[in-house]
């Protein structure tokens, strides 16, 4: 499949979460403090409920519907069942991140 554009990275700091919708999926970047920018499927695995309505704290994204947690860096669930958030392959190519769709 080929990779697809989201946004400038200039447009994105450490820290930050931002939801995009791609070819009818939700997709969630996190770029968590310390650690690489990751696209992880925008959906919480629990009721499928959109992450755009959630909170990161730089490390922790937290789905406010159940308060099911989940860390940025890993997409591992720290707190509800255990799962672990779909990955998405990302690259930057000339300042600009694209992610592909698997």
């Amino acid at each position: 499949m080929a990779y697809i554009p989201l946004c400038k990275l200039r447009n994105l700091m450490e820290g930050d979460a931002a939801p995009f919708n791609v070819e009818g999926r939700e997709i969630m970047l996190l770029w968590p403090d310390g650690g690489e920018l990751q696209a992880f499927d925008g959906l919480c695995p629990h009721q499928r409920i959109p992450f755009s309505r959630g909170v990161f704290n730089g490390r922790y994204l937290t789905c406010t519907a159940h308060d099911w947690v989940f860390d940025g860096r890993s997409g591992e669930c720290r707190q509800g069942e255990d799962c672990t958030l779909a990955r998405y392959p990302l690259r930057v190519v000339d300042g600009v991140v694209e992610v592909e769709l698997t």
